[in-house]
């Protein structure tokens, strides 16, 4: 049997020539369609596959500290852990895993943990707070213990890109539901591209004459991200079309999307580029991606398509609510959510983290330690091992110097209000001052927080490491030096009453005048050294380093640690060579520390990802000063704040037992300290220009502020008094002779002394006829059985210098003795009878 083909089109030339374009244009294209198939996949290969964003460094806050008896509960607890990165399963590259069983946690780190995996802690809780804490290891009780440092952030490359990874598990359900109602509803089900979706796309096109509407997937979305630009045409349509066959190809639903949630941008917070809703939660509302309520998750998704134009939310709440409103309607149609929850969701409102300090990345801080590690490892490995660095940086403390910050320059302004309206009247810029904020662990030198100014998005200069005059906040240097020539022999002895003569001086020095002046242009005449530091006395102050020698000062200045470009002239004496807030803080260490000086450290140790130690840094601190000069100091300075110019701290509420100093130079400063912490606080124009208000006005306020905030918690809750060390001894002296008081002495004041400087005659102006030759401790053992203070072993009487290089010995705080405080008070009682009643005399008033 035959078969014939009847001759027809197809068999003809014609056709057969059809035929063979036709071929020639399908092996054509499977040729184009098989190269770009094998080329993307290289790229995908070499871009997606193994650890896409794992690789980069990581930096994290210092531990954080819980106490017996603290008012915790497990959900508190609970909740830490979740935000350091613990699960309450094994996780591969968590931290480590948690139990919550009623009232008890159980806490096990891992091999990617700050800790040790042997280091497990179960803490108990009753009665609303913390009631045991047991080291598994040991089977021991502790009276405190550590929890997981927390992430601050990725360590950004010069992008400055910033992204907290998370995977598909940590995301809640409602964020999963709101980006897929927002952007892509058939995700779980279609193949890499929506049909439906382009055509519907394609016919909004048509009828608009142009590209209106996308009809990208998750999938074409993360291959632009990855891949292409962001301009809109079809050419493009069809690569990241192409790459998102791949991407289904290689990886599964959940990889994708997870991949997805890591990389899309959010806007920008500051100066960084927000990439990643863990990152975006962060950033936006302060949390942790797993807390996210329904409103925020729908924000979070509804900013997708117009990111930049969400990224200052909080100053134009409409547009937040735009788009999510826009995203919480998608959901209810999609059946995502009820008609009700939707309901519920709209009436949130929505609470941003500040965008002006941004509170919880400390940018200023992240960016001294990434010039840190800079210096020790190249910017490639930093931004491509997985190096972990753990700083000083106490979170709540930080929070609540942002807060400061914040109050402080709300503050500032109101006071620049006037100036700002006349620069606004002649067309000039408007100007605002920054601020900056340093506090430091006195005992270590750690930097517990930091902040550099008012806005880093703003400004990113660290005005915390800028040089600028100290102004006055440098007077308590001058005054140690002057105490400090009764230890090492010196003269002129000078204690808290030697009197200087405060009136309007020209100084010579080196063949030039030197005519400072007294803020406000007020003098008060004979003043006492501790009243001339209570009121900042500008030419009083000069008058202390002309009558010990500048030269001396300037020597002291540099024993204790302080900038070397300080040199011996007057000028030295109101703080006119530059310091930073940093060095200024540094400085202060030495009082609150009994005259050892803690030199600042933020980074504690570098960690590479196989567990071995790249860098390690520990507290360093040495003798610089006579712990009972730096008493002698800190006495005055405690004066300050109590009735001198920074009563200022006192008025707005913050009454634990502090020192401190203000300081007018063309700028605002206030330095000052409690048994635990040391903060300095600056502020002034980045320009130079002279701030126009004291440090009594701009810093002062910011510190009071802060240092209310630091002691409520638990850390820090606990100020001590700052009790003198051994060999200070007291007596009562009449200010105006600075002899001992008597009876008939109008306003008697009890002082301190290196133990061999208290005066030791009695007052001649008041003496009423009383023996003039009388040792004073003496006297007061004859009256009220008080023995006189012994010097601290191995120290140096009064007038012989000290020997040898290992500073003054441990010192060792005595409590008071009750008994001597109630003769103290009955001393004040008999003066009190006895005396005239004349009114005191008027001490100089404070700076403005």
């Amino acid at each position: 049997m035959r078969i014939r083909i009847a001759r027809g089109f197809w068999s003809s030339r014609i056709g057969l020539g059809v035929l063979g374009v036709a071929f020639l244009l399908f092996a054509t294209a499977a040729g184009i369609f098989a190269y770009y198939y094998i080329h993307f996949g290289r790229i995908i290969d070499e871009r997606l596959t193994g650890q896409v964003f794992q690789n980069t460094s990581r930096i994290y806050t210092a531990p954080r500290k819980i106490f017996l008896g603290e008012p915790l509960r497990p959900a508190d607890v609970s909740s830490y852990l979740l935000t350091a990165g613990y699960s309450e399963s094994e996780v591969p590259g968590s931290p480590g895993r948690y139990k919550v069983d009623g009232s008890v946690i159980e806490i096990h780190p891992s091999s990617h943990s700050y800790f040790s995996p042997n280091d497990a802690l179960r803490i108990e809780f009753m009665g609303g707070g913390v009631s045991k804490l047991v080291s598994l290891k040991e089977g021991t009780l502790v009276g405190t213990a550590e929890l997981e440092p927390q992430l601050i952030t990725n360590l950004f490359d010069s992008s400055r890109e910033k992204r907290r990874v998370v995977r598909f598990d940590d995301l809640p359900p409602n964020l999963v539901n709101a980006l897929l109602a927002a952007e892509d509803k058939r995700f779980f089900e279609h193949p890499g591209f929506d049909p439906f979706r382009i055509l519907g796309a394609a016919w909004a096109d048509v009828r608009h004459n142009g590209v209106t509407q996308g009809a990208s997937t998750l999938d074409m979305q993360l291959a632009r991200s990855f891949f292409f630009s962001t301009k809109r045409e079809w050419k493009r349509k069809v690569k990241e079309t192409l790459v998102a066959l791949e991407l289904e190809q290689r990886f599964t639903k959940k990889q994708i999307f997870e991949l997805y949630a890591n990389e899309i941008y959010l806007g920008n917070r500051g100066s960084f580029s927000i990439r990643g809703f863990g990152e975006g939660a962060e950033a936006y509302f302060g949390k942790d991606v797993r807390n996210l309520s329904v409103g925020e998750a729908a924000f979070l998704t509804g900013i997708i398509r117009a990111p930049n134009r969400y990224s200052l939310a909080e100053r134009h709440p409409d547009r937040a609510i735009e788009a999510r409103e826009r995203v919480l309607t998608q959901m209810v149609e999609d059946g995502f959510l009820t008609a009700q929850q939707g309901a519920d969701a709209r009436k949130e409102k929505l609470k941003f983290a500040g965008g002006s300090t941004v509170t919880s990345a400390a940018p200023y801080f992240v960016d001294m330690v990434k010039e840190h590690l800079l210096e020790h490892f190249s910017e490639t490995d930093l931004t491509s091992q997985s190096y972990r660095i753990y700083t000083t940086l106490d979170p709540q403390l930080q929070r609540a110097a942002a807060e400061a910050v914040d109050f402080g320059a709300k503050n500032v302004d109101t006071l620049l209000a006037r100036r700002y309206a006349v620069w606004k009247k002649k067309g000039q810029p408007l100007v605002r001052p920054q601020i900056a904020i340093v506090v430091l662990d006195p005992k270590t030198g750690e930097i517990l927080a930091l902040v550099g100014g008012r806005n880093y998005g703003e400004s990113q200069l660290n005005h915390a490491l800028a040089h600028r005059q100290p102004g006055s906040v440098f007077k308590p240097f001058v005054y140690a030096a002057a105490f400090d020539n009764a230890v090492d022999g010196l003269q002129p002895i000078v204690t808290p009453v030697t009197t200087v003569d405060d009136e309007p001086t020209t100084f010579e020095f080196d063949g030039k005048e030197y005519t400072p002046n007294n803020y406000g242009e007020e003098f008060f005449g004979p003043v006492t050294v501790r009243d001339a530091l209570i009121h900042s006395l500008n030419v009083a102050t000069v008058k202390v380093a002309e009558m010990v020698g500048f030269k001396r000062v300037a020597d002291v200045a540099h024993q204790m640690g302080l900038a070397s470009t300080i040199q011996a002239t007057p000028a030295v004496a109101l703080g006119a060579y530059e310091m930073t807030p940093v060095e200024v803080a540094a400085g202060y260490t030495i009082f609150a520390n009994n005259g050892l000086r803690a030199e600042p450290m933020f980074l504690t140790n570098v960690v590479a990802s196989d567990g071995s130690e790249l860098e390690r840094t520990t507290p360093k601190t040495r003798p610089v000063l006579d712990p009972r000069v730096a008493y002698l100091v800190t006495s005055l300075m405690q004066d300050v704040i109590n009735r001198g110019t920074g009563a200022t701290v006192r008025a707005r509420g913050f009454t634990a037992p502090a020192a401190g100093k203000t300081g007018t130079s063309r700028d605002g400063w206030f330095a000052g300290f409690t048994s635990n912490l040391v903060c300095v606080v600056w502020v002034g124009f980045d320009d130079n220009r002279d701030l126009g208000l004291s440090g009594t006005n701009a810093a002062a306020p910011i510190w009071a502020e802060l240092m209310k905030r630091a002691i409520a918690l638990p850390e820090y809750h606990q100020v001590r008094p700052l009790d003198p060390p051994p060999g200070i001894t007291e007596a009562m002296v009449d200010p105006q002779s600075g002899e001992l008081a008597t009876p008939a002495c109008p306003n008697p004041r009890e002082e301190v002394f290196v133990a061999g400087t208290e005066p030791t005659q009695f007052c001649a102006v008041h003496g009423n006829g009383m023996a003039m030759q009388a040792p004073p401790v003496a006297w007061l053992a004859h009256l009220f059985g008080k023995r006189e203070p012994e010097p601290p072993p191995g120290s140096t009487p009064a007038g012989q210098k000290a020997n040898g290089t290992n500073g003054p010995p441990p010192v060792t705080l005595q409590a008071a003795d009750p008994e001597a405080e109630k003769k103290k008070g009955l001393l004040h009682k008999i003066f009190g009878i006895f005396g005239n009643s004349k009114k005191a005399q008027e001490p100089p008033k404070p700076e403005p």
